[in-house]
């Protein structure tokens, strides 16, 4: 079990740190963009430092447990299936290259698509709600502290982040993504009946 709630842990701390990543991005995307060499050369190093920071700050509190009933993993299953199913859908009409934000960052990628269609007719964020659900996954299966704390922190961090990105894709698309937005909302998806 030990093993199980150290590589929750470990999830956890990668996982908060992907919005805190994109904050890094969304704001300066123009500066990013007109930089000669990858930017990736300077983000990724950055990314990684985050995580021994985040790592760092939560490892007190790693072994903490709310809870240790075995009944919370029913829900935490239902959400690791809802997150992979989302992570699928999110791929279809999307390439690597997106899910990447090549087209955000280097000028040699301007490869500028709006994708409304699939999973991105009910939502508009569908990779950061999978990412949610996971850590939702990790943090109420193992009922640990620091996963729980991890989670919140992502999702402030993550609702900054999502109005960043929109902004930015507001002025990388005008008009055609104002619309989007206003008619698909951003995390919670669009149930057609």
């Amino acid at each position: 079990m030990r093993g199980l709630t150290t590589f929750a842990w470990l999830a956890c701390v990668l996982y908060s740190t992907i919005p805190a990543f994109w904050l890094l991005i969304h704001p300066r995307a123009e500066y990013w963009r007109s930089r000669r060499q990858s930017p990736y050369r300077i983000l990724l190093p950055l990314w990684v430092g985050m995580w021994i920071a985040i790592a760092a700050l939560t490892a007190p509190w790693r072994g903490i447990s709310l809870y240790q009933k075995r009944w919370p993993w029913i829900p935490a299953a239902l959400l690791f299936g809802a997150g992979l199913l989302l992570y699928k859908l999110s791929h279809a009409h999307f390439t690597l290259q997106q899910l990447g934000g090549l087209p955000e960052l280097l000028p040699s990628h301007r490869q500028q698509r709006l994708i409304t269609t699939g999973i991105r007719a009910r939502l508009r964020h569908p990779v950061y709600l999978a990412h949610l659900c996971e850590m939702l996954a990790w943090s109420s299966g193992t009922g640990l502290a620091a996963c729980w704390a991890l989670t919140a922190f992502a999702i402030i961090s993550g609702a900054i982040m999502i109005k960043m990105e929109d902004r930015e894709l507001e002025k990388r698309f005008g008009e055609q993504y104002r619309a989007y937005q206003s008619d698909v909302p951003a995390l919670v998806p669009k149930v057609k009946l």
